[in-house]
C-alpha cells in the first residue's frame, strides 16, 4: 500500500508525473517488495513547488503501520549540514575564522600528534606538519577518526574509550586529546567525528549549549518544529523502529519503547543527533535553494553558502583520491565528487558516473536518509527510510530516474549560426 501525489504543476516546472511515478514503481519492486527496506518517502521540489511526494512501506513492521507523510525519521549524518552551518554563522558573526587552528578554542589539543606505529600497546607519534584548522573539521581533512570507522589506524581507540558513544561533550573533547591523529591535518579525507567536534565549538564560541543555539538559530525561525535531538512525548506516536541489514535478513536496529531518543541526549552529536520529518528537511533545503533565506528569516547570507557549497579539498580534488577508509566513500561513488563546508559536492558528473550537474551538493544519514541540491535545476530531492547498511545502490538509482524525469534544460541551447 502507498500513497502518491504528483502535483499538476509538475509539468510546468519541467519534470515528467509518469517518470517519478516509475521510480516508485521501481523503489516498490527493487526494495521494498524484496523485504529490503521496510518504507520509503521521496519529496521532489523544482522551481518553487513540490511536485512529488510519495510515501510507501511500513513505518513498524511487525505493527502493520503504515509509513505517514508525518512520521519522524532518525536522519543521523544529514544533521552534519545543520551544524556546519551553525558554525558558519558564527564565522559570520566575527567570532571565528577557517583559519583559525582549533586549539584556539580547545587548547589541550595544542600538541596533537599524529600515529607514526605501534608495538604492542604502545602508539608512538609525531608533530603535525601544520595545525588542525576550522576549515579542517569542516571538510572532514582533520585528521580524526570516528567510532564507526572500519580499518583506520586509531578507530579502534575510539570504541575502547567510549569516545562519542559514553561521554558528555566535554568528555569527548577531553578523551580526544589523549587520541592521536589518523593522519596530518590536510593531508587526507578522513570521515570523522569532526562534526561533533564543530557542535561543541558552537557551544564555546557561542557561549549557550549548542543544541539551543541550534533551536534558536536555525530551527525556530525555519519553522523546523518536528526537528530536535529526542523525539517529545506528545510526537512518541510519529516516531518509528529502525531496521538493519545484517546477512541474516532485515532485523529491528533500534525499536521505539528502548530508544535512546525518547530522553534528552548526554551526547549531544552534531554530526548524527537529530530527528526530522520530510516535511522539516524539505524546509532546510529550501532555505539553501533561496541563497540562506526562507519566509522572511535570513539564516545566512548567499556569498556564505557560496563558499559552503565549493569544494574545499586540497588542490581541488576528489574524496577518491583523498580518501584512506572505505567508510561513507567508495571509489565508484566519490571519484568527481569533492567536499565542501559540510556538504558533498559534484565537481564532475562524468567522473561520477551519475547524473547531475557540477555543484550539486548532498548527504546523507546512516539509515539510508539522502538529500541533495541542484542549484542549476532549482530542485531539491529528499529521501527517507529507516534501515542502516541501506544499499548505496538505492540513491544511484533515485538521481537517476528524478534527472531522467526531467523534461526542460535550465537554460536554452545557444543557436547555431
Amino acid at each position: 500500500m502507498s500513497t502518491i501525489a504528483t502535483t499538476t504543476c509538475a509539468t510546468t516546472a519541467g519534470i515528467s508525473p509518469q517518470r517519478l511515478h516509475a521510480w516508485e514503481a521501481h523503489l516498490k519492486a527493487a526494495y521494498l517488495d524484496t523485504g529490503i527496506l521496510p518504507n520509503a518517502m521521496t519529496v521532489v521540489y523544482r522551481r518553487g513547488e513540490v511536485v512529488h511526494r510519495h510515501v510507501q512501506g511500513h513505518s513498524d513492521v511487525e505493527a502493520s503501520r503504515m509509513l505517514r507523510e508525518t512520521d519522524i525519521f532518525r536522519i543521523y549524518s544529514m544533521t552534519k549540514p545543520i551544524t556546519s552551518l551553525a558554525f558558519m554563522m558564527l564565522v559570520e558573526d566575527g567570532k571565528v575564522t577557517l583559519n583559525d587552528p582549533v586549539s584556539s578554542v580547545i587548547p589541550e589539543w595544542a600538541h596533537l600528534g599524529v600515529w607514526a606505529g605501534q608495538d604492542g600497546g604502545t602508539i608512538t607519534t609525531t608533530a603535525p606538519a601544520r595545525p588542525m584548522r576550522m576549515v579542517d573539521l569542516l571538510r572532514h581533512t582533520s585528521g580524526l577518526s570516528y567510532h564507526i570507522q572500519q580499518g583506520g589506524k586509531v578507530d579502534a581507540a575510539y570504541r575502547e574509550r567510549g569516545i562519542g558513544i559514553e561521554t558528555d561533550l566535554d568528555g569527548f573533547i577531553a578523551a580526544l586529546a589523549d587520541v592521536p591523529l589518523e593522519h596530518g591535518p590536510g593531508e587526507a579525507w578522513h570521515y570523522s567525528a569532526a562534526t561533533d567536534v564543530l557542535g561543541y565549538l558552537v557551544g564555546k564560541i557561542a557561549g549557550q549549549p549548542f543544541e539551543d543555539f541550534v533551536q534558536q538559530r536555525i530551527l525556530t525561525p525555519l519553522g523546523m518544529h518536528d526537528t530536535a535531538f529526542h523525539v517529545p512525548a506528545d510526537k512518541v506516536e510519529r516516531f518509528m523502529p529502525c531496521y538493519a541489514l545484517t546477512p541474516q535478513g532485515r532485523v529491528v536496529f533500534d525499536s521505539v519503547p528502548s530508544s535512546r531518543y525518547l530522553a534528552a541526549p548526554r551526547f549531544v552529536s552534531g554530526g548524527g543527533g537529530l530527528v526530522s520529518t520530510a516535511a522539516d528537511y524539505l524546509r532546510f533545503c529550501r532555505m539553501l535553494l533561496r541563497g540562506g533565506e526562507l519566509d522572511g528569516a535570513r539564516i545566512v547570507g548567499p556569498k556564505t553558502l557560496e563558499l559552503m557549497t565549493r569544494n574545499h579539498l586540497p588542490g581541488g580534488a576528489d574524496m577518491a583520491s583523498m580518501a584512506r577508509t572505505p567508510i561513507a566513500v567508495s571509489e565508484g561513488s566519490s571519484a568527481g565528487v569533492g567536499f565542501g563546508l559540510g556538504f558533498a559536492v559534484t565537481i564532475d558528473p562524468a567522473r561520477a558516473l551519475r547524473a547531475g550537474n557540477a555543484g550539486d551538493y548532498s548527504w546523507g544519514g546512516a539509515a539510508g536518509t539522502y538529500f541533495w541540491i541542484d542549484p542549476v535545476e532549482d530542485m531539491a530531492v529528499i529521501f527517507m527510510t529507516q534501515l542502516l547498511l541501506s544499499p548505496d545502490r538505492v540513491r544511484d538509482d533515485l538521481r537517476t530516474f528524478v534527472y531522467s524525469a526531467l523534461t526542460e534544460s535550465p537554460t536554452k541551447p545557444p543557436t547555431l549560426a
